[in-house]
């Protein structure tokens, strides 16, 4: 079987979810596919992250000049896998239109690029530019979608959004789970902890938390709590953009938070592995890895009921409204002030984490690409016919 995969998202210098995905999922699928040939697609915007590549994979290069340039790859990219003759196409990042005659293989990691154009673009303030490309990449999911053989998602949860949103039928859609980054370690190094701690200037002990993931409600539930622990702990918030939430700039202001820029991804480890908690009060994840991260690392997870996130924490995290502040704020006083009861989601959280694997979810990929390019022969027999 020849099967073809988008990987510009290796070629582009991204970080994200979806890069974490995307090479994760091919790193797995490398070891496992020697009986099929595998042609990688890439544009030359950046070096390919992926060296040392097995005999039966090939890697194919496709100009890049600039962001129009891009957009330009994306119909480019099917002619050149027209003229491999694949037997079946994956496009793992969201968009993707293959040659006519090859069965493809789509992920949508959520619901977002297919939901009504009005729901994408209101919300914060956006400029022309985000808006544009935020109506191109609705467009092109939409088409993607509706042309692809099958539908690939990272959760039950997405699945059902999917469907939903986009009218599709539920057997072309599948739910395949994605896995914490295989980087993800829990760090005891005592010195590694000193040395962080020292490069961030961090006094206190720490709940963590992305800045981007709902911070107004865990600031509310912060203030929330007796005079005691919040002199005693604080909150350290990390993002990769500046441009985060206000309440995080006046949690740092007040003296009750610390946010970190942009922290390297060994430096994420240890503040994760010696954090009280990891706090996640996401709206809406289509997954939710930091869940799966922070498990990883031993950190006890508070989290949203929003979107996948209780699919994914199974009974391994304390769990709450999104919006709930004084229940977020009682849940953080049960980790700060029970450490029998931090240590039991501890525990129970190496093992929900230990139960997601991307040996598995490459695994479950590749028998997909069989169905598929089974189907895809006899559904061309029956046209012919």
């Amino acid at each position: 079987m020849r099967i073809g995969i988008d990987a510009r998202y290796l070629s582009h210098g991204l970080v994200g979810g979806v890069h974490t995905y995307v090479k994760s999922f091919i790193s797995a699928l490398l070891p496992i596919s020697r009986e099929h040939e595998l042609l990688l697609y890439i544009d030359t915007k950046c070096p390919f992250e992926l060296q040392s590549l097995p005999p039966h994979v090939t890697v194919r290069s496709i100009p890049y000049g600039n962001a129009m340039r891009s957009l330009v790859n994306d119909g480019l990219l099917g002619r050149a896998m027209e003229r491999d003759r694949l037997d079946v196409a994956h496009f793992p990042a969201n968009v993707g239109i293959g040659p006519r005659d090859v069965p493809t293989i789509l992920t949508l990691h959520d619901e977002i690029n297919i939901m009504p154009w009005l729901d994408i673009v209101r919300g914060h303030p956006k400029n022309a530019r985000t808006i544009g490309l935020m109506t191109y990449l609705h467009w092109l999911s939409t088409i993607s979608a509706h042309r692809a053989a099958r539908i690939v998602t990272v959760s039950d949860y997405a699945r059902r959004q999917i469907i939903r949103y986009g009218k599709l039928a539920p057997e072309r859609v599948v739910a395949i789970h994605s896995a914490p980054p295989p980087a993800v370690r829990r760090v005891d190094d005592a010195l590694a902890w000193q040395t962080v701690k020292e490069r961030y200037s961090i006094a206190r002990p720490y709940v963590l938390a992305d800045a981007l993931k709902n911070p107004d409600v865990l600031v509310r539930a912060w203030d929330r709590l007796e005079p005691s622990l919040r002199e005693n702990y604080q909150l350290v918030f990390f993002g990769r953009r500046p441009d985060v939430p206000d309440a995080v700039h006046q949690a740092v202001d007040a003296g009750s938070a610390q946010f970190l820029l942009r922290p390297e991804w060994d430096d994420l480890m240890v503040l994760y592995s010696n954090a009280q908690a990891f706090a996640f009060p996401s709206w809406i994840e289509g997954f939710g890895l930091p869940v799966l991260e922070a498990m990883t690392c031993g950190a006890p997870v508070i989290a949203s009921d929003r979107g996948s996130i209780p699919e994914v924490a199974g009974n391994a995290a304390l769990i709450c409204d999104a919006e709930d502040d004084q229940a977020l704020a009682d849940l953080l006083k049960v980790v700060l002030t029970e450490p029998e009861r931090a240590e039991m989601l501890r525990q129970l959280g190496y093992r929900r984490a230990a139960q997601f694997s991307w040996s598995r979810t490459a695994e479950q990929l590749l028998s997909c690409y069989t169905d598929v390019a089974v189907q895809g022969v006899a559904a061309m027999r029956e046209v012919a016919a």
